[in-house]
């Protein structure tokens, strides 16, 4: 990582507590004397650590994080949180020591108590799928704007704390953030908070210590078997959201077969909705009208209550997101009237995706789509809605992740020949992979596709993304999908600066496109 590594963001006036409480608290002893000790944050990384700190040290991939006990003292650590390995390591930094079995898992709790996080939390939503999560979450927060509350974010892309917004690291931050976060919000005054759930974070304790009031899931499609073993292994991992020791209340789109199976698991109450023609859901989602600007949908529910409302994106599987948040406000206690109310105030919700089916060019020539998608069902929902407003031909250009999920590539290649007319492979995060080797891989996935079209291999992305735009023409449109929002490619380590929408713009330019 370098300079570009978002920040952490914390309580601007954190309230200290004592290191006697918490050994009290959740019955633990200290290696060393805890008298006058106080805790005023938590954090797993010296780079982030701040004068007061309970410092974590977890066993990682290469080396364990008590190694960096003296360098945490130094910092301005007041007491280390390990396990007995990490303790053998750090007996020698001066600091009071608390042993636990598994750090990672005491995380949550510990950060909960330190941060207060549980003393009047807000109304916290989280969603949590394949696809859908960060749409979800925007729309769910542009909602809740114009209903008048004071709003707070967690998503792949941004943390947002009222108006204030900072680029993510992670689809959901470690539970140490996650907990300053909300500890932020609160000194903010945020009422109802968006947080998007990924499987990593149930699996690695990410939300441990947060119970959330409503919770949602939106489908389920091949994605992350690098970290799965197959996709019932994965399916486990998004199901444990709704336990009733993690949220009060569910919604669950019935979209995909996935669905139905968290239904039947839950244990806690679930209200289903559905966009998909003949599934007996309670809530029911309808395309009313497409246009290149907006999608107007109306969702049913019991006793035939329904709103009709626009979202300013394209897509039925973006309505299906937006009625999803819908239908979590109404199982939070907001009157669909009211919901339906605030919509109308603003012709539809008021809310802006970055890097989500972002149209990037100008009035005229080929319009161009910057999308964060990269699964192959992503890929077929926005290529089919991008196709939709084409009167021209759909260019798509892509690259894949490089030491991630590799078994989707062939599907993710031959989804996008599938698709388009003209297909650009190029390059995404290498990161220590051999760059063409994974493009090769695409392409033999392309090659399958029972549609061929024109397949070109270039790379690096900034010449594949003008190679797209010199074979474009008035009334074609490029989807260039995986970058999305992102503002780096990781590249052998490294961050580097890079934007495919500014990438996109200049292109437009070059070639004569204002």
């Amino acid at each position: 990582m370098t300079d570009r590594t978002p920040p952490v963001l914390r309580p601007e006036h954190p309230q200290a507590r004592p290191l006697a409480g918490l050994l009290e608290e959740f019955g633990l002893t200290a290696q060393g004397s805890s008298d006058g000790v106080e805790i005023s944050g938590v954090t797993l990384s010296t780079a982030d650590l701040h004068p007061g700190d309970l410092y974590v040290g977890i066993r990682g991939a290469n080396s364990h994080g008590a190694s960096y006990a003296q360098a945490a003292r130094d910092g301005g650590a007041v007491a280390i949180l390990t396990d007995a390995e990490g303790a053998g390591i750090a007996k020698d930094a001066g600091l009071p020591i608390l042993v636990v079995p598994s750090p990672r898992e005491a995380l949550g709790e510990i950060s909960a108590w330190v941060y207060r996080t549980a003393e009047r939390p807000p109304l916290l939503f989280g969603t949590t799928g394949t696809n859908g999560k960060t749409s979800t979450s925007y729309l769910l927060e542009g909602i809740l704007r114009q209903l008048g509350l004071v709003s707070g974010l967690s998503s792949t892309s941004e943390r947002h704390i009222g108006d204030l917004s900072v680029v993510s690291r992670l689809t959901t931050p470690e539970a140490s953030e996650m907990h300053a976060l909300l500890a932020r919000m609160r000194e903010s005054q945020v009422r109802a908070v968006a947080v998007e759930v990924s499987a990593q974070a149930l699996s690695r304790n990410r939300v441990d210590g947060i119970v959330f009031d409503v919770v949602a899931f939106t489908n389920l499609s091949h994605d992350h078997l690098d970290d799965y073993a197959d996709m019932e292994e994965y399916f486990q991992a998004k199901l444990a959201l709704f336990e009733p020791e993690r949220a009060k209340r569910g919604v669950v789109s019935l979209d995909t077969a996935w669905g139905q199976r968290i239904v039947d698991a839950a244990r806690i109450p679930i209200t289903t909705i559905s966009a998909t023609a003949g599934v007996d859901a309670e809530w029911i989602v309808t395309i009313d009208d497409e246009r290149a600007a907006y999608t107007e949908f109306t969702v049913t529910g019991p006793e035939g209550r329904s709103l009709t409302t626009r979202v300013p994106l394209i897509g039925w599987h973006m309505a299906a997101d937006a009625a999803l948040a819908i239908v979590m406000l109404v199982e939070a206690g907001f009157e669909l009237e009211a919901i339906g109310h605030a919509l109308d105030e603003h012709d539809g919700i008021v809310a802006y995706l970055p890097g989500r089916t972002e149209r990037v060019s100008g009035e005229h020539g080929p319009s161009v789509y910057v999308d964060f998608g990269h699964s192959p069902d992503a890929f077929l929902n926005t290529l089919a809605a991008v196709r939709k407003f084409t009167p021209g031909r759909t260019i798509m250009l892509f690259g894949a992740d490089g030491d991630r999920d590799a078994s989707k590539r062939l599907e993710m290649g031959r989804v996008a020949a599938d698709g388009s007319d003209i297909l650009v492979i190029t390059d995404h995060h290498p990161r220590f992979e051999d760059a063409a080797s994974i493009r090769k891989v695409l392409i033999e996935g392309a090659l399958l596709a029972e549609h061929q079209p024109q397949i070109l291999e270039v790379s690096p992305p900034e010449k594949a993304i003008r190679a797209a735009v010199a074979l474009a023409t008035e009334g074609d449109s490029i989807l260039w999908a995986g970058p999305g929002h992102q503002d780096y490619r990781d590249i052998e380590g490294v961050r580097t600066p890079y934007s495919a929408r500014d990438e996109a713009r200049a292109a437009l330019r070059e070639a004569g496109w204002a």
